[in-house]
């Protein structure tokens, strides 16, 4: 199913029905950013705001955007704290930033519906400063290679959004080839049960 159409149905539902790839990546976002503060962030995939307060909180500014108008609107909903700005946007378009401007970036969930991900590391590259913090939250590889994908249920039934596999290198070799170093990567799983399948993966990369 089309992205954007997909969750501008989903958003009426996203935060009320059980979804543990959603809670579990933003557990992971708070422990791999709490110890971070800086003055201008961008939050890839804002959807309806589930780690739009949390970014706020360790930042000065936040650019919140995501591909969904029904999304974004929920999202703008719920927030009247000032330094907040919710746009509506495609991460591999033209990014709404000078050059070397942002201190992090933040995409949860939302890589598994791009392509290509060497667009999305050039332009955050050339989004960041020296030193910048780009935090990538996603569903783990293999879960997707087990054939779990994003996934909700309408009146229509179980509806599937348009997802594409990526392994550790791919993210990795999209990373080094575009000037990153990764600062650490975490695996996350249900339960905190280590002997299960991880269910998220998280990344941060820093921009050298």
């Amino acid at each position: 199913m089309n992205v954007a159409y997909a969750y501008n149905q989903w958003s009426d539902t996203y935060d009320s029905m059980a979804n543990k790839t959603r809670d579990l990546e933003a557990q992971a976002i708070r422990s791999v950013l709490k110890n971070i503060h800086v003055a201008h962030s961008i939050e890839w995939g804002c959807g309806t705001g589930k780690n739009t307060g949390f970014l706020k909180s360790i930042s000065q500014t936040l650019i919140a955007i995501d591909f969904s108008e029904h999304m974004l609107e929920k999202a703008k909903s719920k927030f009247s704290t000032s330094g907040i700005q919710f746009l509506q946007g495609d991460i591999t378009h033209e990014w709404p930033v000078a050059n070397q401007s942002i201190d992090l970036i933040s995409s949860s969930l939302i890589l598994e519906h791009v392509q290509d991900l060497k667009i999305v590391f050039q332009r955050a590259s050339n989004a960041l400063k020296s030193g910048g913090y780009y935090y990538v939250g996603e569903l783990h590889p293999f879960k997707q290679y087990n054939g779990t994908k994003a996934r909700f249920e309408s009146e229509e039934g179980i509806q599937i959004v348009t997802c594409y596999n990526h392994h550790v290198s791919d993210f990795m070799d999209a990373a080094y080839n575009n000037g990153f170093s990764c600062v650490r990567l975490d695996e996350w799983f249900d339960e905190n049960d280590r002997n299960s399948t991880p269910r998220i993966i998280s990344f941060l990369f820093s921009k050298l």
